[in-house]
């Protein structure tokens, strides 16, 4: 081979490498809110972006066209996720692992090494240009990703899993789930039949959430994080249902009821008053959230340090469950700063 058959040759891979990045990028964000469905990991729904689009970029000129590119990149990011499904247990929430508790004023501090918990998704991470994505992409990247919801999905097993989301949540239709998965329509039908009815027992209410308008919901969220930061517990109970639920993974303990959640937020939150300092508002799961930021001690004094991630869940105009996920890098990967000046 000579000098400009070599050029020749590594033109055209440079050519064939710059299409598929032009041409795949777009689908990456919907191609990651698909894989975080599937494992209710972001940092494993990261990894299996990275191996979908390796993947994809290796046998992208044997690619034919027979399909979409972004069918294409389903079946292989699918199929990742099913393969590392297959020796993993569910993540839950504490929600999904038994009874309420019933001592919010005892120790909380325990962690359960055994449990891998499910993990939220800030939206930041699914942002797309919505100049070069389509409108159907940009729906689909967002569609579906409530934490209830995906709590709600770990519980199918993988395939079903697969299968409900095609189907249900990006509203493929029964042949392209077929086609993707390489089952038949009736194998599809039936999958999903026992999908839907697995769903609607263990969360009968997981896709079905009632919000006020943005204007309402502004005000009641400026309400609940000067109150949290006041510790101003009659407040703060002005603004949740009587039957709401408090949860803090990866501590395994969880509360509901107005009782409750009254003697563990004036337990906690009088005890640590003068330790919460700042509320920052986000938007997680397609929800809003607030990153906790903390006051230290003696040396730190000077500074607040990310303490957890609350994900609000609203019914109505008035919140049916606070999940206060107490992993500060939770808050970096929402694009926060993890220390604030005091």
């Amino acid at each position: 081979m000579t000098i400009l058959d070599n050029e020749a040759t590594a033109g055209s891979e440079m050519r064939v490498e710059d299409d598929f990045v032009r041409l795949a990028d777009p689908f990456r964000p919907e191609i990651l809110a698909h894989c975080y469905r599937m494992l209710g990991s972001v940092h494993d729904a990261e990894d299996l972006v990275q191996e979908t689009y390796l993947r994809a970029w290796r046998s992208y000129e044997g690619f034919e066209g027979r399909a979409s590119l972004r069918t294409w990149l389903y079946r292989i990011a699918t199929n990742a996720c099913l393969t590392a499904l297959e020796h993993r247990a569910r993540r839950p929430l504490p929600t999904g692992l038994g009874a309420p508790g019933t001592e919010p004023e005892g120790d909380l501090s325990a962690i359960p090494r055994e449990v891998v918990w499910l993990q939220p998704l800030p939206d930041g991470l699914i942002t797309v240009d919505a100049a070069a994505a389509d409108p159907a992409s940009v729906v689909a990247a967002r569609a579906g990703l409530r934490l209830a919801l995906v709590a709600a999905l770990q519980y199918l097993p993988p395939r079903q899993r697969a299968v409900l989301i095609l189907r249900d949540v990006l509203g493929w239709r029964a042949a392209e789930t077929a086609d993707l998965l390489g089952l038949s329509a009736t194998a599809v039908a039936s999958l999903l039949k026992r999908a839907r009815a697995r769903l609607a027992a263990v969360a009968p209410d997981a896709d079905e959430v009632a919000e006020p308008s943005e204007a309402e919901q502004r005000a009641v969220l400026d309400r609940w994080a000067r109150a949290f930061v006041d510790a101003d517990v009659d407040a703060l109970m002005e603004l949740l249902t009587d039957d709401a639920i408090w949860e803090m993974p990866p501590q395994p303990m969880w509360f509901q009821g107005a009782d409750m959640l009254r003697r563990l937020l004036g337990h906690r939150l009088r005890r640590l008053h003068r330790r919460y300092r700042r509320m920052v508002p986000t938007v997680v799961n397609g929800q809003p959230a607030f990153a906790v930021y903390a006051a230290g001690t003696g040396a730190d004094e000077g500074r607040l340090a990310a303490e957890s991630l609350q994900v609000i869940t609203f019914r109505g105009d008035r919140i049916a469950k606070v999940s206060a996920f107490r992993t500060p890098g939770l808050v970096a990967m929402a694009g926060l700063p993890t220390e604030l000046k005091a």
